[in-house]
């Protein structure tokens, strides 16, 4: 192989190691908490024109 075909692909493969590497910041985990919507009541038919 050509040595730009080797220099691109140990570059894919730094970069695809260094995507799935452990970071020292991820054994917390974080998650936010949000508050649902209220919940309203579907309109009621009265009639035709009430």
């Amino acid at each position: 192989m050509s040595f730009p075909l080797k220099a691109l692909l140990g570059a894919c493969a730094l970069a695809f190691l260094a995507a799935c590497a452990q970071n020292d910041s991820s054994d917390v985990e974080e998650f936010v908490i949000v508050d649902p919507a209220p919940v309203t009541a579907e309109p009621v038919f009265h009639g035709k024109y009430n």
